[in-house]
């Protein structure tokens, strides 16, 4: 069996990039500006008396709470913590890059104790506060910390939230390759920033396994693993983008398709929706019971971001902050395959076995998924 090696890097092939990806969950979200903010308590009791004074807060990136994905995700591991441990919370929503570093800034002056930035592109913001405020504590989203040369910087009051989610697209992508009717599946992401191409070179990956066990030649288009090239529609907000993406992959035969584009993925589900036979893998949440395209999900990439969230304003809570990188993995669940729902009378039970097999191996480490994009 061929093994492939984690190549651990920071995250310096991306400059001024854009946020991550999405995590989608189901409860509702702040109704809130740009700079806006909300505030939560509840009735105390003895267990939640000593953390009344505790102020948990959060900057979204550009897509705001109520995104169905990532920002969504954080915001309710936020308030989950908020209702266990009977803490306060306070929200900043960023309307675009402009506002990262004000939003940072209200909550530093607002006191909050600890202040969580959603997503790759308030590294800057989250880092600087977390240089100018030593007593103060942070947390990062989808980015660890780097020096003006994209070397790795550990704070000691800064946490970075990783998610090596190679691991769980490895799977996605045999599970993609087989599945497909047509021979052929396909990927795009976002913008080409890490914590986006790390899903597709697990993709990628699984699809080589796949024909490696099997003796195929399943096709897929969007992403050169090696070269480190592919399809990207440029932001995470533009569904129009996603669905044009998607029709061209049609187009070329693809059936089974996943877009690591935040809600730009959701326009390459309404094009895979008005195709015959064309399905979905989602990702960082269960598509399945996140958004409106349930029939057409195979499977998602799960991201763990809100349990993630809410594990660290409860250990900073406790007086138990730690500033070491938290990262996601498929041995410590953080990173995951859903259900395959609706789907699962039509996979076949060898390759169910065939994909339990493969993540049994690489949680007891036989295998493991090469990729350059590797949370540091």
């Amino acid at each position: 069996m061929q093994e492939t090696r984690v190549k651990k890097s920071i995250y310096a092939t991306a400059l001024a990039a854009s946020a991550a990806l999405t995590l989608a969950a189901c409860g509702s979200a702040p109704e809130s500006n740009s700079g806006s903010e909300t505030s939560a308590g509840q009735e105390q009791t003895s267990d939640t008396a000593a953390n009344a004074d505790f102020l948990a807060c959060m900057v979204s990136d550009s897509g705001g709470f109520d995104d169905k994905s990532f920002n969504q995700s954080g915001y309710e591991g936020l308030t989950a913590a908020v209702d266990q441990l009977g803490i306060q919370e306070k929200t900043a929503e960023s309307t675009s890059d402009a506002d990262f570093a004000p939003n940072v800034d209200s909550m530093v002056q607002a006191g909050c104790k600890l202040t969580i930035g959603v997503g790759f592109l308030l590294e800057d913001a989250i880092q600087a506060a977390a240089e100018a405020n030593p007593d103060s504590q942070f947390a990062l989203i989808d980015s660890a910390f780097s020096d003006a040369d994209f070397k790795p910087v550990e704070l000691k009051n800064a946490k970075p939230i990783l998610f090596n989610t190679a691991e769980a697209s490895y799977l996605a992508g045999y599970l993609a390759a087989g599945m497909t009717k047509t021979g052929t599946v396909a990927t795009f992401g976002g913008m080409q920033i890490p914590s986006v191409s790390i899903f597709m070179d697990g993709f990628a990956d699984g699809v080589a396994k796949y024909n490696e066990d099997n003796g195929k030649d399943v096709k897929l288009l969007g992403w050169d693993k090696a070269a480190q090239n592919g399809a990207f529609t440029g932001d995470f907000e533009n569904q129009a983008k996603g669905q044009n993406q998607a029709e061209q992959f049609i187009a070329q035969g693809a059936d089974i398709i996943m877009p690591v584009a935040g809600p730009v993925g959701l326009g390459a589900a309404a094009a895979a929706e008005a195709a015959d036979g064309v399905h979905i893998i989602g990702v960082d949440s269960d598509w399945f019971e996140s958004t409106e395209y349930g029939s057409i999900v195979l499977t998602s990439v799960v991201k763990e971001i809100g349990q993630a969230v809410q594990d660290t304003v409860g250990q900073a809570a406790e007086g138990k902050f730690a500033a070491e990188p938290y990262v996601g993995t498929l041995e410590n669940k953080g990173v995951g395959l859903a259900p395959f729902h609706d789907f699962d009378s039509q996979v076949p039970q060898e390759l169910k076995d065939a994909v339990t097999k493969l993540q049994d191996q690489i949680i007891s480490g036989e295998i493991t998924v090469e990729t350059q994009n590797a949370p540091a």
